[in-house]
């Protein structure tokens, strides 16, 4: 009897250790064929810890790295894979699968430049239905989220409103909202090996600009999102984001709006990842 019950006993604390003992896994080298890019394209994953052990589907962020990283910034800098299991075993976050595209190798961002990249077409045409087969992912509105930081934190606004209809909530992090006047953007677009005519700057100005979108999004599409804006005091980005705040206020767009001492920085950013996993967490629950 006895020895049966330290057997059980044992079983019990074997079984909790192992749950406690838990911890998620990171690819950040996995690759993709895509037809629009013409090329074979990188992305990283984050897989909650229960996810092998499990029959489930789960709920998917994308998680968008900024100018001059690749899908391995949000691992290396951003240390996801800490944080998201440390949110996951407090209870803050719920499991989910977290998907980190690189958009940097070949020309850089997030938009369609030119016929050579038409990376938004391949985000949403080849590269997100491919990951939501890849792995088990909930492909509703309701368990999809988006996030990412500085152009990746524009990617997150601009990718949202274009499509409203795919994201229970958004993330914008240090986001370069766009260009803030057309002359912004013919200077930066004179740097570039992408000639535009007059019409296509305006068209792709009214496209790319967050302010501008607000404008041209009906109202209530932008509400069907949760929208949660962060960025740094002292970021050189402060000016977009606090236009967007602005602007959401007065059409009475919903919107959590938070500026905390700090910089255009990893410090800063590994410190917003917690709230973020929390707030599109409350969304895939209906909070």
């Amino acid at each position: 009897m006895i020895q049966k019950l330290a057997c059980t006993v044992f079983t019990c604390l074997f079984v909790s250790f192992s749950v406690v003992s838990q911890t998620g896994k990171v690819f950040d080298a996995l690759t993709m064929k895509s037809e629009i890019l013409k090329g074979e394209r990188k992305y990283a994953v984050y897989l909650p810890p229960d996810y092998d052990t499990s029959q489930r589907s789960y709920p998917v962020l994308y998680l968008l790295h900024g100018a001059g990283d690749d899908q391995t910034g949000w691992v290396q800098f951003g240390e996801v894979l800490r944080i998201t299991d440390e949110a996951i075993k407090n209870g803050t976050a719920t499991p989910m699968v977290i998907i980190m595209p690189d958009a940097e190798q070949g020309k850089r961002g997030y938009f369609n430049q030119g016929d050579d990249w038409r990376y938004e077409d391949f985000f949403f045409e080849e590269f997100m239905p491919y990951v939501e087969k890849q792995y088990r992912i909930k492909s509703t509105k309701r368990y999809r989220a988006i996030a990412g930081l500085s152009m990746g934190g524009g990617g997150s606004f601009m990718y949202a409103l274009h499509h409203p209809e795919l994201f229970s909530s958004a993330c914008p992090l240090s986001a370069y909202v766009g260009p803030l006047t057309i002359a912004d953007l013919k200077e930066r677009l004179e740097k570039s090996d992408v000639k535009f005519s007059e019409s296509e700057i305006k068209a792709y100005f009214k496209r790319h600009n967050a302010l501008e979108l607000l404008e041209t999004v009906p109202v209530e599409d932008v509400k069907s999102v949760r929208w949660y804006i962060d960025c740094g005091d002292d970021d050189f980005l402060f000016e977009g984001n606090s236009l967007m705040h602005i602007a959401m206020t007065k059409k009475k767009i919903p919107h959590e709006y938070r500026v905390r001492d700090g910089r255009h920085s990893w410090t800063y950013w590994r410190a917003s990842l917690p709230k973020v996993l929390e707030f599109v967490s409350d969304a895939f629950h209906q909070y």
